[in-house]
């Protein structure tokens, strides 16, 4: 079988997914499976071939120029086929795809769908369960009908900003400063911004405006702690431990997440994680089960991140984020947890298949005689041919 390891698209986060991919694969490797590396650049042209499989190759600027490859939709049934365009024909078949994708453009629940269309099995969360924890705001609003705690938040689109600037800040302005202001569908804290006062307020929201069609404004959850619980399985999920992360800076910064020390959502920066949370044995367990629920009421398959804000003080804890494509597999915590990296990508593999041959067990057609019978519609077709 060869796996396909997605990566790269474009997105804000899209260094952070070569790292992914880059991970993945050289597991895949050691684990002896053949693996096709598919890098898709910020340019939304598709790359594939061995040499992409090395963390050297994106290290080297500008990149090598390469041939580039299509999708050959027709031969793509069960299956996804490459074909380079050029004289050198090669053609690689992907008959399982794990993306390593983080963020916009594949992350979301896009390439799922592609994935779908093609009928081809694939590691982690669907369509419908990736485009929606995409969206900050859908999963807010889906945590309050399912009476799970999250902090306070507003929501409004770029364009309302842009037409009633002094409404929205006057309403915003209602909330407890300090205030949070996130754009609806990114990840690693990118344009997230902290604002103590009115024009903190409206220089983060001008930033996160930039980034998409809507934005969130949220309550600070005071005397925090953050705490993260990753989950693994299908219908039978199953929560790692908690991990508590310490930083610095005003909020968990994409530099104290990638690059700092070597980085705390990478496994390195030992010195801002802490496993297990400092957390007592019910609020531990509390949250370890909800994350569970969580994962399950969302649909989510595979493996996800469910992120959680604590306060300390009242001891009250508030649903955050969830990551459907957890930073290289947040292969640190299930490792903390008991499980090692080949051990994690071997479950995916196995539920991945499992939940293809599921998906494959229900009816997708539908058999009618509508065509046949158009003279009871009320539409008629009607075969005349055009005057000239």
């Amino acid at each position: 079988m060869n796996i396909g390891v997605f990566f790269g698209s474009r997105s804000p986060e899209h260094d952070i997914s070569i790292i992914t991919g880059q991970l993945i694969i050289s597991t895949l490797r050691k684990l002896g499976h053949k693996v096709t590396p598919v890098y898709l650049d910020k340019d939304g042209d598709w790359n594939v071939g061995e040499e992409l499989g090395s963390l050297k190759f994106f290290q080297q600027f500008p990149l090598p120029k390469r041939s580039k490859f299509v999708l050959d939709l027709q031969s793509s049934n069960g299956k996804m086929v490459f074909a380079s365009v050029g004289l050198l024909k090669k053609r690689y078949e992907i008959e399982l795809a794990f993306p390593a994708f983080h963020g916009m453009n594949g992350e979301d629940g896009t390439i799922q769908g592609l994935f779908e269309i093609f009928n081809l099995p694939y590691v982690g969360c669907d369509v419908v369960s990736s485009a929606v924890t995409m969206d900050k705001i859908l999963t807010k609003q889906l945590y309050e009908k399912l009476g799970i705690p999250t902090a306070k938040f507003l929501f409004y689109s770029t364009r309302e900003w842009q037409k009633n600037k002094s409404a929205i800040m006057n309403e915003a302005s209602k909330f407890r400063w300090p205030l949070f202001v996130k754009p609806a569908k990114l990840g690693s804290s990118i344009g997230i911004a902290k604002a103590k006062n009115p024009k903190e307020l409206e220089e983060a929201i001008e930033v996160a405006a930039h980034y998409g069609e809507r934005f969130l404004v949220e309550e600070t959850v005071e005397n925090l702690m953050d705490v993260t619980c990753a989950v693994l399985g299908n219908d039978d999920a199953s929560p790692s431990l908690l991990q508590e992360s310490v930083f610095e800076s005003e909020l968990f910064s994409y530099d104290e997440k990638y690059l700092k020390d070597g980085g705390a959502q990478l496994g390195n920066a030992q010195q801002n994680i802490i496993i297990p949370a400092r957390l007592d044995d019910k609020t531990t367990s509390e949250i370890r089960n909800l994350a569970v629920e969580i994962f399950k009421k969302f649909g989510c398959s595979g493996i996800a991140r469910v992120d959680f804000l604590y306060n300390k003080q009242t001891e009250q804890y508030f649903a955050n984020e969830i990551n459907t494509m957890p930073g290289t597999l947040y292969h640190h915590l299930w490792k903390a947890s008991g499980m090692e990296l080949e051990e994690v990508v071997t479950a995916l593999l196995k539920l991945a298949q499992e939940k293809h041959q599921q998906r494959n067990s229900y009816i997708s057609t539908f058999e009618s005689s509508l065509l046949d019978s158009t003279k009871s519609i009320k539409l008629q077709i009607r075969d005349d041919k055009p005057n000239p």
